[in-house]
C-alpha cells in the first residue's frame, strides 16, 4: 500500500473540450497498473491538494498509459486544474482505487446503462468494455440525459456508441431547447420507454444522488432484482484510501468498500436524508 500512497508524475498531453466547466485531461503516465472500469484515481497539484476523479477511458501507448479524467470545476483544486493545466503540464496521479462496475459477473444478461450529467464519466467505461467484447453480453441500453444540450458529454462518440450491435439510445434534456428532437424532461424517465426482461437484465447507474434513488426505485418497480442495480457514489470521497472518513456511508466507507455498490447494499442509507 505505501508505493500506491505516492503520486506518480503524469504529464497532460490533450485537454478536451467537452461541456462548461468540463475537460477531459488525457494525462500520460509510466507503470500505471490498468484500471477496472468504474474504479477511480486521486489526482494530485502541487499546492493545491487533491481530487478523486473516477477514469473515463484508459488505455496503452508503448510503455506508457493514457488515464483519461473527466474533471467538473467545483472546488479549488479543480478550479486550479480548469484554469492552469494544459498540454505539456505535470500532475500528480496515484491509483486506481475502488470496487469498479461487475462486468464478468454478469456476461450474457442485457445490459442497461442509465447516466445523468457528469455520471456518464465513469459509466463510458462500460460502453467500451461492451464494444470490446460484443458477443459477451446481451442487449445494450443507454439512457443518458444532461440539462441542457451543452452539457452533454462526449459527443463525438455517440456514432460509435450507436454502431454497437444490438444497442439502443435514448437521451433526454430538462428544458425544451431550439432544435432539440429527443426526450425533454428527466433521465429517470426514459426508463418507462425502454423494453425491460427484468430477469435478465443488469443495470450500471450514476449521476446526481437524487436521480440514482428515483432510477433504482422506478427500476425494483420494473422487477429488476436490488442486487442487480449498480450505483456509483464515487462524489463522496476524498483522501481514496478510507483514512478521512469524509465517504463513511454507515458502516461502509465509499472509497474502499466501492465507489460501486449495488442497491441492495446501500438503498436503507440512500433513503436517509442528509446522511
Amino acid at each position: 500500500m505505501g508505493a500506491r500512497l505516492i503520486p506518480k508524475v503524469g504529464r497532460v498531453v490533450r485537454v478536451v473540450e467537452e461541456a462548461p466547466l468540463v475537460r477531459t485531461y488525457h494525462i500520460r503516465v509510466e507503470d500505471l497498473a490498468e484500471p477496472q472500469p468504474g474504479q477511480f484515481n486521486v489526482l494530485y497539484v502541487k499546492g493545491f491538494g487533491e481530487v478523486v476523479i473516477s477514469i473515463s477511458n484508459f488505455r496503452y501507448e508503448g510503455a506508457s498509459a493514457i488515464a483519461e479524467h473527466t474533471v467538473r470545476t467545483v472546488g479549488a483544486v479543480t478550479s486550479y486544474i480548469q484554469t492552469a493545466l494544459n498540454v505539456g503540464s505535470p500532475i500528480g496521479i496515484r491509483g486506481p482505487y475502488g470496487r469498479g462496475w461487475p462486468l464478468k459477473e454478469f456476461e450474457g444478461l442485457d445490459v442497461l446503462v442509465v447516466g445523468g450529467g457528469i455520471g456518464l464519466a465513469p459509466l463510458r467505461p462500460i460502453l467500451k468494455h461492451i464494444s470490446r467484447y460484443r458477443d459477451r453480453y446481451g442487449r445494450l441500453m443507454l439512457l443518458y440525459g444532461a440539462r441542457r444540450p451543452v452539457d452533454m458529454l462526449y459527443k463525438y462518440e455517440y456514432g460509435e456508441y450507436r454502431a454497437i450491435p444490438n444497442s439502443t439510445m435514448l437521451f433526454s434534456i430538462d428544458m425544451p431547447y431550439i432544435g432539440w428532437s429527443d426526450y425533454v424532461g428527466f433521465v429517470t424517465d426514459l426508463i418507462d420507454r425502454v423494453s425491460l426482461d427484468p430477469e435478465a437484465t443488469v443495470a450500471y447507474v450514476c449521476g446526481p444522488e437524487v436521480m440514482m434513488k428515483v432510477a433504482a426505485s422506478k427500476l425494483v418497480k420494473r422487477g429488476l432484482r436490488e442486487d442487480r442495480i449498480f450505483l456509483s457514489l464515487e462524489r463522496r470521497c476524498r483522501c481514496g484510501i478510507g483514512v478521512c472518513g469524509t465517504c463513511q456511508l454507515g458502516h461502509l466507507f465509499v472509497c474502499k468498500d466501492g465507489p460501486v455498490f449495488s442497491y441492495q447494499e446501500v438503498k436503507d442509507y440512500l433513503a436517509v436524508g442528509g446522511l
